[in-house]
């Protein structure tokens, strides 16, 4: 059996591994558009993944086969056997490993790692930079069709402390053992843009924007060192505190989950929900400005 992967693996070694058979290789891109002002709306990536994909990547859509279609909010997880019959469907099992990769920040790839690991998967990791980066080192891209899978026997196994609800976050608020993290643009954050049904944060959060992960001139993330520095000035890295991530919808969430996975912390959860659930329910509060708490 092959060594577990690591978390976070680059083009060079998806190139030297490409071939192997107990490899699957994802795409989970899917499109977003956040207007300046008003609701983002949503798009499946699978036209992008059918004009040029890494030769032998199969598809995940995460926006119907890897969410709950019933629900109110987009991306919502579904049950564990919907999840289990979709990720057998592309091959996904005992004795396989998975990167997963995107065509845009990462985030996507992110959430679907993170999505697995939530189901008890764990040989999961995500290809720094994704499709771009490949690209850019002279990986070869596709538009063949992928021949089908053989399908595997994907047994879900969920870790519920990875995964919050919006009851379970208003509960832990003030508990002091629950440190809530905002990854939004520190102008969502403080509620000057008009995304969501009500402006601002939830009381309590912290902000890091997720997007100071990213090293600005690779695409990929940071360098581990420099992550853990971020992550640790921010206090996600106090053993005496679980960090819950929200954004939007819950996926940038997941890459400040899997960056702290990098630096050794694999207990993070994800509001699922994020400020769409929640700025959607009046009776839940949210705050304006710069603090935690809100302007004074």
């Amino acid at each position: 059996m092959s060594a577990r992967i690591d978390p976070l693996v680059d083009a060079a070694w998806l190139s030297r591994h490409l071939g192997d058979g107990d490899l699957v290789v994802v795409d989970a891109t899917t499109l977003l558009d956040i207007p300046e002002e008003g609701p983002y709306t949503v798009g499946s990536g699978r036209p992008g993944y059918e004009e040029e994909h890494i030769p032998g990547a199969v598809f995940a859509d995460l926006t119907t086969d890897f969410a709950d279609t019933g629900a109110s909010d987009p991306w919502t997880v579904p049950s564990s056997e919907k999840f289990a019959v979709h990720a057998g469907l592309l091959g996904i099992g005992e004795g396989k490993r998975v990167v997963a990769y995107d065509r845009s920040t990462g985030f996507w790839a992110t959430r679907l790692r993170w999505h697995l690991r939530l189901e008890g998967f764990d040989d999961v990791a995500v290809l720094d930079g994704g499709l771009r980066a490949w690209k850019a080192a002279g990986g070869r891209v596709t538009s063949e069709p992928t021949p089908a899978p053989i399908a595997a026997a994907f047994q879900a196994r969920r870790r519920p402390e990875l995964l919050r609800s919006t009851e379970e976050v208003a509960r832990s608020l003030g508990d002091g053992r629950t440190l809530l993290v905002n990854v939004l643009d520190p102008a969502t954050y403080r509620g000057d843009r008009h995304t969501y049904a009500r402006d601002g944060h939830i009381p309590g959060s912290v902000n890091l924007p997720v997007s100071e992960l990213l090293d600005p001139g690779t695409g990929g993330l940071r360098p581990a060192a420099e992550l853990r520095e971020i992550l640790d000035r921010a206090g996600l890295l106090d053993p005496g505190v679980r960090p819950v991530a929200y954004c939007g919808g819950g996926i940038a969430a997941t890459g400040l989950v899997h960056a702290l996975s990098l630096a050794g912390r694999d207990d993070a959860a994800v509001y699922d929900g994020s400020m769409t659930a929640w700025a959607a329910d009046p009776s839940l509060p949210l705050v304006t400005g710069d603090s935690p708490e809100g302007d004074a």
